[in-house]
């Protein structure tokens, strides 16, 4: 199947069995994301944003529905071909850092060439990683073990070790979960630098105050979705009803 688009979701369902009940995650999901978008994904808990991002990530399949990577459907590879795409096409990136503790910061980004399919001579690891580690601003920090770095830097290496590999898609669970809220910002400043460079974010975040960093909103809720909305159009539209109801508020009080 053609298609231009980085994702397809073609009518979803991920239904999973507890007992003799069965639970409906997702329920006939559709989307397409292009290109260079930065999408976020929200939801309260139990509203299947965790169970689609997982879909995405090629770390679950769907019950029903297929998904298109590139182009590629994944929904029906096995366990070693989804392991395959997830290194070559998919960059992660956690609330937890999950660093190696006694390797350093230029080793932790160098760790996922090891798994690629395609061969990386040493050098060529060693290259690619400053490079990540230089686009996130920790060219300085190379040698440095994460016990020597702060929350934020070590989330800058985990973004470069995401990059390393140049996924065609970078998956972004939570990822100022951990981190104060100047942090936060400076980390989502530098996905902005990321999307801006034109690479393609998905970012599961339950912060509105995070997700304005996107350029698109995706709210589910019961395993559907909700709203699917640009960022800017929601927060033009919240301004101009924050504007109205202040006006209308001083002309009562006058």
């Amino acid at each position: 199947m053609q298609t231009n688009a980085v994702i397809k979701l073609s009518d979803i369902h991920k239904i999973y069995r507890t007992g003799e009940v069965d639970v409906h995650a997702v329920r006939g999901v559709s989307l397409d994301i292009q290109p260079g978008e930065f999408v976020a994904i929200m939801g309260s808990s139990g509203s299947g944003k965790s169970t689609l991002m997982n879909m995405i990530g090629c770390l679950d399949r769907p019950t029903n529905g297929n998904y298109f990577l590139d182009g590629l459907d994944v929904s029906t590879l096995d366990r070693d071909q989804r392991a395959k795409i997830r290194n070559d096409k998919i960059g992660f990136v956690f609330q937890g850092f999950n660093l190696l503790s006694r390797t350093t910061a230029l080793e932790n980004v160098e760790m996922p060439m090891l798994y690629n399919s395609k061969r990386v001579t040493s050098a060529e690891q060693k290259e690619r990683a400053e490079k990540s580690l230089a686009l996130v601003g920790l060219a300085d920090r190379a040698d440095h073990k994460p016990n020597q770095l702060s929350g934020g830097q070590q989330q800058r290496v985990a973004i470069a070790r995401a990059l390393v590999n140049q996924p065609s898609l970078l998956l972004a669970d939570e990822p100022t979960g951990n981190l104060d809220s100047q942090t936060s910002i400076e980390i989502m400043g530098v996905f902005q630098k990321l999307n801006d460079a034109g690479i393609t974010i998905i970012m599961v975040t339950h912060e509105f105050d995070v997700a304005r960093y996107t350029k698109r909103m995706i709210i589910l809720r019961d395993g559907k979705i909700l709203t699917d909305e640009k960022v800017a159009d929601r927060f033009i539209a919240e301004n101009e009803l924050r504007n109205l109801r202040e006006a209308q508020q001083a002309v009562k009080l006058a």
